[in-house]
């Protein structure tokens, strides 16, 4: 079943691909990947650098609050790897899977970890799901008709999920905390670590601050796309369009990250009067220059791979281990307690 979600999810982003190309050429892409120029690539590094220490930085934050280890320095390495893996492997979220698991098990606690994930994710969601609610309501000119209500439904959804899990929180969290099945009591750990992670006092100002600075520096990226692609229309004609387009890339629908992309920015920027080619165009370009903002993951992945692999492959010397004694044992006693 799940192989055969994975292969519908790869060949639904090649349709959208396809029925692109049918109605609009391919000069629509290739003319984004002749664009490409050192400026746009050395603007792509940057902005990636510091979108990528904000989502690292929430995730430290969410994770720290859930009792797990996490120096920042880590975190942005192994954001910088998932991003890498998010981008050149099909579903777009294998790199954060990865990200999840490893940091559970070296933490100890792989639901844990990979709760800590899923929450750092679902924040940034958040924020994005409202931005697009506000441009509906705001500039609703702007938004296809199809396309506002798609935003009004997910933004009520989501509403009502949390609503729905704050009250069950409240009315059942303590009681399922210790119910004998193992799915009640999965949800109430869940829902304590979703308050925990996200919205005490303590954490939901810099998680939000964290997101939304995580959302400006995508926009800028995609601003510079839509420079190096030759749009020049206003920024704030351009920063609605990106904010739905940002939300479409959420769907697991893509190939290297392309799909949904494509598809939505040629209906948003063709009902804005851009073109709808134009639109495809800024959207190759952006998949590109966020596929650069992501190399230096590249190299966390290898410098990561040469070195586990020289763990495993150091010769052993024949000398055997010198005789352990109390003193070492207590030593390692403590930094197992510390830790």
């Amino acid at each position: 079943m799940k192989r055969a979600l994975a292969w519908l999810r790869i060949l639904g982003a090649f349709a959208i691909l396809g029925v692109l190309v049918w109605q609009l050429g391919s000069d629509a892409f290739l003319d984004g990947l002749g664009r490409i120029s050192t400026p746009g690539v050395l603007a792509a590094l940057v902005i990636g650098f510091a979108t990528t220490l904000f989502s690292a930085g929430r995730w430290q934050l969410v994770a720290t609050r859930l009792g797990l280890r996490l120096s920042l320095r880590t975190a942005v390495g192994d954001y910088y790897r998932a991003l890498f893996l998010n981008g050149v492997l099909p579903a777009g979220v294998l790199g954060d899977v990865h990200r999840a698991v490893q940091h559970g098990r070296d933490s100890g606690d792989v639901p844990r970890g990979v709760r800590a994930v899923v929450l750092e994710r679902t924040a940034g969601q958040l924020v994005l799901i409202a931005s697009a609610v506000t441009v509906v309501l705001v500039a609703p000119d702007v938004v296809p008709g199809a396309f506002r209500d798609v935003v009004t439904i997910t933004g009520v959804v989501v509403v009502l999920a949390a609503v729905g899990a704050l009250v069950t929180g409240r009315l059942f969290g303590g009681k399922w905390i210790h119910s004998e099945s193992k799915w009640r009591r999965g949800f109430a750990v869940t829902l304590a670590d979703l308050r925990l992670g996200l919205f005490t006092r303590e954490t939901w100002p810099g998680v939000g601050f964290l997101s939304v600075a995580t959302l400006a520096g995508h926009l800028a990226l995609f601003v510079v796309a839509a420079r190096v692609a030759g749009v020049d229309a206003p920024v704030g004609q351009l920063v609605p369009l990106m904010i739905l387009a940002l939300l479409a890339m959420g769907l697991p629908l893509n190939v290297g990250g392309f799909g949904p992309r494509e598809g939505v920015c040629a209906l948003l920027f063709g009902a804005a009067g851009l073109g709808a080619a134009q639109g495809v165009t800024v959207a190759v370009v952006y998949g590109v220059l966020t596929l650069v903002a992501s190399l230096p993951g590249a190299g966390v992945l290898l410098v990561r791979s040469v070195a586990g692999f020289r763990v495993t492959r150091a010769p052993h010397t024949g000398v055997l281990p010198a005789p352990r004694t109390a003193a070492d044992t207590g030593i390692e006693s403590e930094v197992e307690l510390r830790s």
